[in-house]
């Protein structure tokens, strides 16, 4: 588990009342300048120029530019582009993160939707886990088979 991870359920298991907010805690680890390049956020994010650019083209992150018209990254749109990315390694589809990102736009009238947005996605990564913890088992027990040794 990661620091974040690990930061982040702490949080939830232990803060009363309302929580941090989640750009910050995603960038905490990070080191995020106050203006940073695409090249800069797409080497920080593992992320490429081209990704990034297709974030921000489709609504997902808002990313000022200088008068050049150079892209300047801020802490929260790096912290944006890591809850995205997030969420697409947890397989959420562009078009729900872009509909999640739409509701927040449109005010807090919309938590309900969101939560729900969010409950559902949820509901989907824990049937992975599960399933992905049964491919584990019998690649654990084909290793054992073979007089491997697996880690708890």
């Amino acid at each position: 588990m990661s620091v974040t991870t690990e930061r982040l359920r702490g949080l939830i298991e232990t803060t009363r009342g309302e929580l941090p907010s989640l750009t910050v805690e995603l960038v905490r680890d990070l080191e995020v300048h106050e203006q940073m390049s695409i090249a800069d956020v797409a080497e920080l994010t593992g992320l490429s120029a081209h990704t990034l650019r297709y974030y921000e083209r489709i609504g997902l992150v808002e990313v000022p530019r200088d008068a050049a018209g150079r892209r300047l990254y801020d802490r929260e749109a790096v912290g944006r582009v890591v809850f995205i990315t997030r969420l697409r390694d947890s397989d959420m589809p562009i078009a729900a993160i872009a509909r999640y990102v739409e509701l927040v736009k449109q005010g807090p009238d919309t938590e309900p939707e969101r939560l729900a947005l969010l409950e559902a996605h949820r509901a989907d990564i824990l049937n992975r886990l599960h399933d992905l913890q049964g491919a584990l088992a019998v690649v654990d027990y084909k290793i054992t088979t073979y007089g491997g040794a697996c880690g708890t």
